[in-house]
């Protein structure tokens, strides 16, 4: 054979190696490290134990654990209200061993309100895989008001401006945020109250130290059917299945389509494999159908979703715009 045609053949040779060298190194995480999960998953829970949040993720974390074959180490990271685990989270390898449980408040409302300290965009830093449960907020009132229903409160709010007070959990949440949207698309004048915690809110309205609140309908609902608060109603187009007895606020026209939910959904970290989300998409999927964790969320005024990463994606972005249009028309900041 020739020297220059062996020449040639070797170099075709030696690109193909090097061709074939590269591929295996560009390999995605999912092909090189072997199938997954190998090992245990963190999923980052951004609150304190016992909280609404951590409660969910130790009623989901044994079942998804059992579906995939490898430990759910809950890790609570509280701190600045959610963001300091969140941001754990969006710096974690994107490997599918680091989760995020959280909520809207965090995820899309942090953003907007607190922009010099929130250093994380919710949508472009983390993955939606698995929307697992919601509920509205609900409009509350004490005992002492002399308005007993959603209408006849409407119109005594319009024509008494500025005499009553709403209550949430702190400036920039979603629950001061639903509030606002009333006052909003109602042209109603009320001052916003912050607390710190719910449940002072709930005690506050039950002894007539409170006029009105803005608070997730699971939070109400004992106080609610004991006759200890006045429930207006629920912030959506139609009842909740935890408490189907109180009607949508919307039959108050002001306040048709002024539609709060609160939500938990599982996050990933932006640039985890497809295939991985779906896996943990299908595995939520069945912890939701399981008839004793789908209690858990109903007997918690909680309607499980199981919206998958598309649609849940979807949802989130238009959170962010309904969210987004309260607090630029509200001018609200945290700061």
């Amino acid at each position: 054979m020739p020297l220059a045609t062996a020449a040639k053949i070797h170099r075709r040779q030696l690109v193909a190696a090097l061709a074939l060298a590269a591929l295996a190194c560009s390999a995605p995480p999912l092909m090189a490290e072997g199938a997954w999960p190998a090992r245990a998953i963190t999923l980052i829970v951004p609150y304190a134990a016992g909280g609404n949040v951590d409660v969910m993720a130790r009623w989901i974390g044994p079942e998804l654990s059992a579906r995939l074959g490898q430990p759910v180490v809950i890790e609570n990271v509280s701190g600045a209200g959610g963001i300091i685990g969140t941001e754990k989270a969006v710096r974690a390898k994107p490997d599918g061993y680091t989760l995020l449980l959280s909520v809207e408040s965090t995820i899309i409302i942090a953003k907007m309100v607190t922009p010099s300290t929130v250093r994380y965009d919710g949508l472009a830093d983390l993955m939606p895989v698995t929307l697992l449960g919601a509920q509205p907020l609900a409009l509350v009132g004490k005992p002492a008001m002399q308005s007993k229903t959603a209408e006849a409160l409407y119109a005594e709010l319009k024509s008494v401006p500025g005499k009553y007070s709403y209550a949430s959990s702190g400036v920039g949440t979603s629950l001061h945020l639903g509030g606002e949207l009333l006052k909003q698309q109602g042209g109603l004048d009320m001052l916003h109250v912050p607390y710190r915690t719910g449940t002072q809110i709930v005690n506050d309205l039950s002894g007539n130290q409170l006029d009105l609140a803005v608070l997730p309908l699971s939070m109400v609902m004992q106080q609610a059917r004991a006759g200890k608060i006045l429930v207006y109603g629920v912030m959506s187009d139609k009842p909740s299945p935890a408490m189907p007895e109180v009607l949508p606020l919307a039959g108050v026209p002001a306040w048709r389509g002024a539609n709060v939910t609160v939500w938990q959904g599982v996050f990933a970290p932006k640039g985890t494999p497809t295939q991985i989300v779906e896996r943990l998409n299908t595995a939520l999927g069945q912890v939701l159908a399981n008839p004793s964790v789908r209690k858990n969320f109903e007997d918690g005024g909680v309607t499980p979703m199981g919206a998958g990463p598309r649609e849940f994606a979807a949802f989130v972005k238009n959170e962010e715009s309904k969210f987004g249009a309260i607090v630029t028309k509200g001018n609200i900041k945290a700061e």
